[in-house]
């Protein structure tokens, strides 16, 4: 699935190279431009197809592509489905695992709330974005209101949250607990 933007990426960085050698950290660059460009098109690709929103994301490990999205909330009926959160699927299937430590995203907007939250869950170690949420706030993608609830406490927030059966609920942390066969994560 990734091989044809893996090895378009790979060509495009031979023929820069075959043009001069550059130094390390300019052709790392280089190597960061391209990923973020496939990131870039994708989000382009998916406005064109009417998929979703204008977001487009590619996780990279090893200098390879091992997952990449686009949104697809309204294609799907999904309101999770954001790109970033579409590749960390993709690139956790494709490793077969849920831990990405040590890959690398690379989205064309800077994560809302929710997928930044997925990015630390999946543990990926660096974010690389191109439009910033104001940006996106600016064509109707404007997350600052969650941004706002997030530090709100439970009571004062928009969406009322009242606790419930908290003591019975107790007791599936303490299986957790108890459970030496859990994968801790």
């Amino acid at each position: 699935m990734y091989a044809h933007a893996n090895l378009c990426i790979q060509r495009s960085l031979w023929e820069n190279e075959s043009m001069s050698k550059s130094p390390d950290q300019h052709q790392q660059s280089d190597l960061h431009q391209q990923f973020m460009r496939r990131a870039i098109t994708l989000s382009r690709e998916n406005v064109s197809r009417r998929n979703g929103g204008p977001f487009g994301a590619v996780i990279v490990k090893d200098g390879k592509i091992i997952g990449e999205g686009f949104n697809r909330v309204t294609a799907s009926n999904d309101p999770t489905a954001h790109a970033e959160v579409v590749a960390i699927r993709a690139a956790c299937s494709h490793i077969n695992n849920f831990d990405l430590s040590g890959a690398v995203i690379y989205t064309s907007c800077e994560p809302c709330p929710m997928c930044l939250s997925a990015i630390y869950w999946a543990r990926l170690s660096k974010i690389f974005y191109a439009n910033t949420k104001t940006d996106a706030a600016n064509i109707q993608f404007d997350d600052d209101f969650i941004y706002q609830e997030i530090a709100k406490a439970p009571q004062a927030r928009a969406i009322p949250m009242m606790q419930l059966l908290r003591d019975e609920a107790q007791q599936a942390f303490v299986d957790w607990q108890h459970n030496n066969k859990k994968i801790a994560y």
